[in-house]
């Protein structure tokens, strides 16, 4: 059946937001390439590939508008909100059939309907929305629900949708690759619009995939290395078959010298050069058509600092002296993309290593070891150095595109992450096909250790009734939030836990009764004066639930205060 453009990129979003098989989305994204036209195709590749529209109008209004157009009280549509769990779901669900449909294209829709609302009165956008409603199927509303609201997210890699791509246009997956990087940036930052002359240039049989300009070159990803120490060297080998860095805490980027010019670009794809210039000045000693990756990272005493530090000047628009000089920022270099205008990826490992210990930019340095035990006794140094743990570069290696073992092996041999063990208090439900679900959490711990398990009880009471802590007294202090780590059938048990237990409803949050215990683990943790523990963690996960502790055995802000002491953290 031959869908109608706006209803063909609505099917495509839902069947890639329900489907969990990579060959599947890659079949439903190639059927859509195959049938779209290209200037539909062009914004389709930008959603797809993480590009994001801003909100036209606050969530609430469009809440409002969705219960006056169905002709609903705001309660029930709350009752439907709960049930479903997911805002432009329930809009699409409770807005009456349309009275027409659209043959309007996906581009059509972006540039001539939805970008002019945002400078529109409310009134008049809610008549546009209201009669864009009425020629909208249920899977149209629920797409147009989230272009509007600015909730746009697509459970798919960009790295299938360049598959995708290059299956349909017959062409090698580095090269769509490479004509992609910038994509997203280009637009959102007004430069170019997706349309169908970007599209047929992305796809074209005659140019290659060269980068040019300030165009950056796709990132080379590692595979995690979950091996017993006596598994390395019948899987990998020899260590001296291997280059072996420290792996650095930082923003990875790539640093790019062509015609007089610096780029400096982020692994998510963010023209960032403005925000250091130390490495913009760093970069002028490199001759013109020299692309380098490495890792951005503040430097302080002969050692790299926390990424908090980092934190701090990422989100500076004004670089002031004290700010330059409390958190210096510095370039680590370990590989060469690019040498006098040529591509190195192609070249192994060993080679391009070479060149690059010969410019006048800090390298990443090679630990050396008799074997793997030695270097597993290094890596136990890693946060005492403030580093991650090891990278492993096979030395034949190329440098690939994305996470791909086909142009050789990186490995990251990271560190056990710190860990605590934390009481559930809060919950969101996910997104997706976890819409349903309960399984974005707020854990706490506690703000001293409970003398027992009745001093524990006590302010379970006290949560149960709602009465707020007395200062001083024993309390749960929440200091993370974690969305990953469980089985589908645990976040299952979970969720049946957490609507059992739920106190109070805050809008999408639950305040629950305490009554689990998991593991959280983390990469890092650093002090914070905008959370109320007065502690941050990176990247927090959960590691499994812990049914065998009771409540009252749950860590305390003394053990996250003792992690801070620890080497590194």
């Amino acid at each position: 059946m031959l869908l109608l453009p706006m209803e063909a990129f609505a099917r495509l979003y839902t069947e890639l937001d329900a489907s969990t098989r990579t060959l599947d989305k890659v079949a439903a994204l190639r059927r859509y390439f195959e049938q779209a036209a290209p200037a539909d195709a062009a914004w389709a590749v930008y959603f797809l590939s993480g590009g994001r529209p801003r909100q036209v109008l606050p969530s609430r209004q469009l809440r409002v508008l969705a219960c006056e157009t169905a002709g609903i009280d705001d309660w029930l549509f709350e009752e439907c909100y709960q049930a479903v769990g997911d805002l432009a779901e329930t809009i699409a669900h409770v807005l009456p059939p349309p009275r027409g449909q659209t043959c309007t294209g996906l581009a059509e829709w972006v540039e001539q309907r939805l970008l002019p609302l945002r400078g529109l009165d409310p009134a008049e956008q809610a008549v546009r929305i209201r009669a864009y409603w009425d020629e909208l199927d249920w899977a149209g509303r629920f797409l147009l629900a989230k272009l509007i609201g600015g909730g746009f997210r697509v459970g798919v890699s960009r790295l299938l949708v360049t598959r995708a791509l290059a299956e349909f246009a017959g062409l090698d997956p580095k090269v769509v690759a490479q004509r992609m990087m910038g994509f997203t940036t280009m637009v959102a930052e007004g430069k170019a619009m997706p349309d169908a002359t970007r599209y047929a240039a992305l796809l074209s049989a005659d140019a290659d995939g060269r980068a040019e300009g300030g165009h950056p070159y796709p990132f080379f990803l590692a595979h995690q290395v979950d091996l017993a120490l006596d598994e390395f060297a019948p899987r990998l080998g020899a260590p001296s078959d291997w280059l072996v860095e420290w792996k650095y805490d930082g923003i990875r980027g790539q640093l790019i010298k062509r015609g007089g010019q610096v780029w400096l670009w982020s692994r998510g794809e963010e023209l960032v050069t403005d925000r250091f210039p130390e490495v913009v000045a760093l970069a002028q000693g490199l001759p013109d058509g020299t692309v380098l990756d490495g890792e951005v990272l503040v430097w302080k005493d002969g050692r790299p600092a926390p990424f908090a530090l980092l934190q701090q000047r990422i989100g500076r628009k004004t670089l002031t002296k004290k700010v330059l000089a409390d958190a210096p920022v510095s370039f680590m270099a370990y590989d060469l993309l690019e040498w006098q205008g040529e591509d190195w990826r192609g070249r192994p490992q060993h080679e391009r290593r070479a060149l690059l210990q010969t410019l006048p930019v800090p390298v990443s340095p090679v630990v050396e070891a008799a074997d793997w035990a030695e270097l597993a006794a290094l890596r136990e140094q890693s946060r005492e150095r403030g580093v991650e743990g090891f990278m492993l570069k096979h030395r034949d290696a190329a440098y690939g595109v994305g996470r791909t073992k086909a142009d050789g092996t990186w490995w990251k041999w990271k560190i056990d992450p710190m860990s605590v063990d934390a009481v559930l208090i809060y919950a969101q439900r996910g997104h997706g096909r976890r819409a349903s679900l309960y399984t974005d959490y707020t854990f706490a711990v506690w703000s001293r250790a409970p003398a027992d398990a009745a001093e524990a009880q006590q302010v379970l009471d006290a949560i149960e009734r709602r009465e707020p802590p007395m200062p001083g007294a024993l309390q749960l202090v929440p200091f993370a939030k974690a969305y990953s780590g469980l089985t589908d059938e645990e976040f299952r048990r979970v969720d049946a836990v957490i609507r059992r237990t739920t106190l109070e409803k805050f809008g999408p949050v639950r305040s629950l009764k305490p009554s689990l215990v998991f593991e959280l683990g983390f990469e890092g943790i650093n002090r914070s004066s905008r959370h109320k523990s007065g502690i941050a963690v990176r990247f927090p996960r959960m590691l499994r639930l812990r049914d065998d502790k009771p409540l009252h055995e749950a860590d305390t802000l003394q053990t996250l205060e003792a992690l801070l002491a620890l080497p590194g953290g």
